[in-house]
């Protein structure tokens, strides 16, 4: 059993708090029986698993787990309650190729928790696909990883300019509405930053341009929710 913090095993889901050091390594880290069983279900297999000495999580597949001291694994958490398991997984092993017939093509969305989320749209409404620009937030950091309830490991990530056409930008107005919009067999719908949108370059890149109808009140929806609705009018169809 681990009762030292200065054990390697935890100083190393300690680097794996930073971007920086996630970037590097190649690494993630999960917390807690959900997240961590996704992976297993995926068939990753992780670089390191520390459980809860005195409440194991009773997860059958994950074989070699360390046992910590539960105040120590309470230390490394970021979770208001602390979990029974951390595992950290390589990067690499994570779905690739935006082979998928849809997709979201996210620009500089820099909210780890719209991440998380569009990740989990792509998987609910999916098979689709998530293309992340520079500027996009971190899809493995802590709070992506928890809003994407585990998609992540199922939901293949590429860069932004890997997007397949054609590409249908979302903007709040003043452009044909998405529901009247012919769509292909293929579709990447392109959704910019929280605040600022698509520049008006990238706009008029896109092979089509689209609005979701507002209230007249309202000034613009949640990238998120924007997204979850373009991928529903699609399966819809």
């Amino acid at each position: 059993m681990i009762t030292s913090a200065s054990n390697p095993r935890l100083k190393l889901v300690r680097k794996l708090g930073s971007a920086r050091q996630r970037a590097k390594l190649g690494l993630f880290a999960c917390e807690g029986e959900d997240l961590v069983a996704a992976g297993l279900a995926a068939g990753l297999h992780p670089v390191e698993a520390l459980v809860d000495a005195e409440r194991p999580p009773g997860l059958e597949e994950l074989s070699g787990a360390e046992g910590v001291e539960p105040g120590l694994l309470a230390e490394l958490s970021a979770l208001a309650h602390p979990p029974r398991v951390i595992a950290v997984f390589r990067r690499a092993d994570l779905p690739r190729g935006l082979t998928a017939s849809a997709g979201l093509a996210l620009w500089q969305v820099g909210d780890p928790g719209n991440v998380g989320t569009l990740v989990r749209t792509a998987d609910a409404l999916g098979p689709a696909f998530v293309a992340l620009s520079d500027g996009c937030a971190d899809p493995t950091s802590p709070k992506a990883l928890r809003a994407s309830m585990g998609a992540i490991f199922r939901v293949p990530i590429g860069r932004f300019d890997e997007a397949p056409r054609p590409w249908v930008g979302l903007i709040p107005r003043e452009e044909k509405p998405l529901a009247e919009l012919d769509l292909d067999e293929r579709t990447t719908f392109v959704l910019g930053a929280e605040r600022e949108g698509l520049p008006a370059e990238l706009a008029e890149s896109c092979d089509e341009l689209a609005s979701i109808p507002l209230a007249d009140a309202a000034e613009s929806l949640n990238v998120a929710a924007a997204g979850a609705i373009a991928l529903y009018e699609r399966s819809r169809r």
